[in-house]
């Protein structure tokens, strides 16, 4: 008997450590894959004040978890699952459906700067009349989940490739991609809120008694509105270079290098001549490739839609 229950022990050992061997390779992947889509969360976090700029600052919190929740989803219920039974039965289309994504994206961002330009606009604006707030409100967090699954799309695709590399296990890799969509969804739209709501702050800190808290919070409230706009415009933007980079990404994993090698080319060419700015310039450099090249795909695609196909019509004809 108590050599059976040594043995017992011993197996009990040997699967604990199995299983803290596990969980081990989870937190290595996750954090692996979490680090190679940084520049996606970047990404995000820019795009989605937008979504929220010129809104009742009593509306905006409750804007935020909606879209949140509705990231969660996109990520747990949606790409995850999707991503795992790809990557398993036909992993060559992931690419297509990113290109699918990075065509959506495009468009969207060089459509609000045509907009900006005096085009026609599609959809109601903060310029115009709103009738129905609730209407509009459920408009805008659509809009961001849409936005959210395109970016999320992205990151779990990074992810999965990254964590492929350290795991072949389906279940680590299930655990890894959960724990990156979850720990990702919370840092943006908690960084969002905190943007979104500095300007509250500001006046929370005017009221104090400390002239260097007053003169703080006054000086918040008085940056935040410039603040909001220039992300507004800074997610515009992002759009153009995640989308154009998505593009020029996936033309390359197809064989197509010439976009991709030009973009490359552009960014060796500034890093050569930059000197100690090199990292910085040549990164920028790129993305203002990527940027260009999203803003013309996302102008035809915005030709074709509305002028050819005629399809969502211009918001002056109701």
């Amino acid at each position: 008997m108590p050599g059976g229950l040594v043995a017992l022990l011993d197996d009990v050992a040997v699967i604990a450590k199995a299983a803290a061997a596990s969980i081990d390779d989870v937190s290595i992947a996750a954090g692996r894959a979490g680090s190679k889509a940084a520049g996606v969360v970047i990404d995000d976090a820019a795009v989605t004040p937008k979504y929220v700029t010129g809104i009742t600052p009593a509306r905006e919190l409750p804007i935020i978890w909606g879209i949140t929740k509705g990231s969660l989803r996109n990520k747990l219920l949606i790409l995850l699952p999707g991503a795992l039974v790809l990557s398993w039965v036909f992993p060559a289309a992931i690419v297509f459906l990113l290109m699918m994504g990075g065509a959506y994206l495009s468009y969207e961002g060089a459509e609000k700067i045509l907009e900006k330009l005096g085009g026609e606009h599609h959809g109601e604006t903060l310029d115009d009349p709103i009738e129905d707030p609730a209407k509009f409100e459920k408009e805008r967090v659509s809009g961001a989940i849409r936005t959210d699954l395109i970016l999320s799309a992205e990151i779990m695709a990074i992810s999965l490739n990254e964590i492929a590399e350290v795991s072949d296990q389906f279940w680590v890799r299930a655990a890894a991609l959960a724990a990156v969509g979850i720990g990702i969804t919370f840092v943006v739209y908690g960084a969002v809120a905190l943007i979104v709501k500095m300007d509250d702050i500001g006046l929370h800190l005017a009221k104090k008694e400390s002239a260097l808290a007053r003169k703080t919070g006054t000086g918040l409230v008085h940056a935040m509105p410039r603040v909001l706009t220039l992300l507004s415009a800074i997610g515009t933007v992002a759009m153009l270079w995640v989308g154009g980079g998505i593009i020029l990404h996936s033309l390359e994993q197809l064989g197509v290098h010439g976009p991709a090698d030009l973009a490359h080319g552009v960014q060796h060419a500034v890093e050569e001549a930059t000197g100690a700015l090199s990292g910085v310039l040549g990164w920028l450099s790129y993305a203002a490739s990527s940027a260009l090249l999203g803003l013309v795909l996302g102008a035809v695609l915005v030709m074709l839609i509305h002028k050819v196909f005629g399809l969502g019509g211009s918001h002056d004809d109701g």
